[in-house]
């Protein structure tokens, strides 16, 4: 289990580093769509907490905050449509789009 002060840490990097963010929101969308939902979620949670906060992401999703932070949770399970909307929302606030490239397996 992390620490509250890495936890805090990436935070603080996140919001005061633009670069970082889209490296976590980078890294969230590579691990979920190779197959790693529980680590995507875990990394989109702390960029979430970072960047745009769960009030907020409740109001831009429609979803009430606390369903959110069970979705991001260790135990989370968020639909399609959910984790659609929680990139969404997160791609809008930090400013980028998000394009998936295939490339060969080492």
């Amino acid at each position: 289990m992390l620490t509250r002060d890495f936890k805090e840490t990436v935070k603080d990097r996140a919001m005061r580093d633009p670069a970082f963010a889209k490296a976590l929101l980078d890294e969230a969308a590579t691990l979920f769509l190779n197959g790693e939902p529980h680590t995507a979620r875990l990394v989109l949670r702390d960029l979430v907490n970072a960047s745009v906060g769960f009030e907020a992401l409740a109001i831009k999703t429609n979803r009430p905050s606390k369903s959110l932070h069970r979705m991001l949770s260790e135990k989370g399970n968020p639909s399609m449509d959910n984790i659609a909307a929680i990139f969404g929302a997160v791609r809008k606030q930090l400013g980028v789009e998000i394009q998936a490239h295939a490339v060969e397996a080492a």
